[in-house]
């Protein structure tokens, strides 16, 4: 073999040795620098026990606001308008004059009625004087007579339709709409102004069958406005729907007193949670407690100083607590806090 092939070799074989060292050597520094988890250091965790406790059916339903009363404001007889008095966003009063119709005309023929009646009360007191000293028929005084009462029951009704040129608001509320312009024709029945009434609200819900027992008419509960999660307003049940809607919900409905400022608006949300309280016992633990899935559900229970994992059966959560039917029972000790480093059969300490 030559001499310089034998070289190379060893040079080989020695360099392939020099990095082996080397990348030993690193491993272990490597393996000095990470975490090595003390199984046998005690696991500090909070802890709670597990109560029986009254039994308690809750739940939340998302609702919305509505006007106490809306309307579109129309007129009752036909003509121009001359001027609209609210303009969207105003606040009216009951009995407030909003629209003002064109009555130039009825006023001129309310004129001439005026003057008739005058003049057929003339002719009613001097037929009344002939009449009686026999100067004339009693027929004339009682055609005078009837006349005047014609006369007078078409005054009042140019009077009526007068006083329905002035459109007034016929309740308290804001003006939500504009359905017209001055200058417009104004006929029976065609909308001309929108006002809602929102000093007094409609809180509306959608309740499933099952939950409707919850509910009874008259009753206080308390709602709460998304828009100002921490104000509660109190709403009385006035109104149980008949009909479910076909999602075999049924309407419930509540009456509600607005902020003095007005702060809801119709048409924003709210929710209304409802609690029942019954005899029936039931355990109820903190959700963070629970590990595992929720097919598979686990808590850990502390006996003689260890954490044992248990399996449980929760049935539902209400809330930020899970309702358990299986696997714990009154005065077991369950970790409520304190899960990262802990394993089953870890060793705990309770502060």
């Amino acid at each position: 073999m030559n001499w310089k092939k034998i070289m190379l070799i060893v040079a080989a074989l020695a360099l392939v040795a020099i990095l082996a060292i080397r990348l030993s050597g690193n491993k272990k520094k490597a393996a000095a620098k990470l975490y090595q988890y003390n199984k046998e250091k005690p696991v500090t965790v909070g802890v709670d026990t597990i109560r029986m406790i009254n039994a308690t059916d809750e739940g939340a339903y998302t609702g919305t606001f509505e006007p106490n009363r809306e309307t579109r404001i129309s007129a009752d007889i036909q003509g121009r308008i001359v001027s609209l008095l609210a303009d969207v966003g105003d606040e009216v009063k009951p009995g407030q004059a909003l629209i003002q119709l064109d009555n130039s005309l009825l006023k001129l023929q309310l004129q001439s009625v005026n003057v008739q009646v005058e003049g057929l009360e003339t002719d009613v007191k001097r037929f009344t004087i002939l009449t009686r000293a026999d100067a004339i028929q009693g027929v004339q005084l009682e055609k005078a007579q009837l006349g005047l009462k014609a006369a007078k029951v078409q005054q009042a009704s140019l009077l009526e339709q007068i006083s329905k040129t002035t459109i007034p608001a016929p309740f308290a509320g804001v003006v939500t709409a504009k359905l017209s312009e001055a200058g417009a024709f104004a006929a029976p029945g065609m909308p001309l102004l929108q006002i809602i009434d929102i000093n007094q609200l409609k809180f509306t819900i959608q309740v499933p069958e099952a939950d409707l027992l919850k509910f009874q008419l008259h009753q206080q509960f308390s709602i709460t406005p998304d828009v100002d999660p921490d104000r509660t307003l109190t709403g009385k049940l006035t109104m149980i729907g008949s009909k479910s809607n076909p999602g075999n919900s049924f309407p419930v409905q509540f009456q509600v007193r607005n902020t003095a400022q007005q702060v809801i608006k119709a048409g924003m949300f709210g929710k209304v949670v409802v609690s029942r309280t019954s005899l029936k016992k039931e355990i109820r633990i903190p959700a963070s407690a629970v590990t595992g899935t929720a097919d598979y559900a686990q808590v850990y229970l502390v006996k003689n100083g260890k954490a044992v994992l248990q399996p449980i059966t929760i049935f539902r959560q209400v809330q930020n607590r899970a309702v358990v039917t299986s696997g714990l029972q009154e005065g077991d000790v369950i970790v409520v806090s304190g899960l990262v480093n802990l394993f089953d059969g870890a060793f705990v300490v309770i502060p």
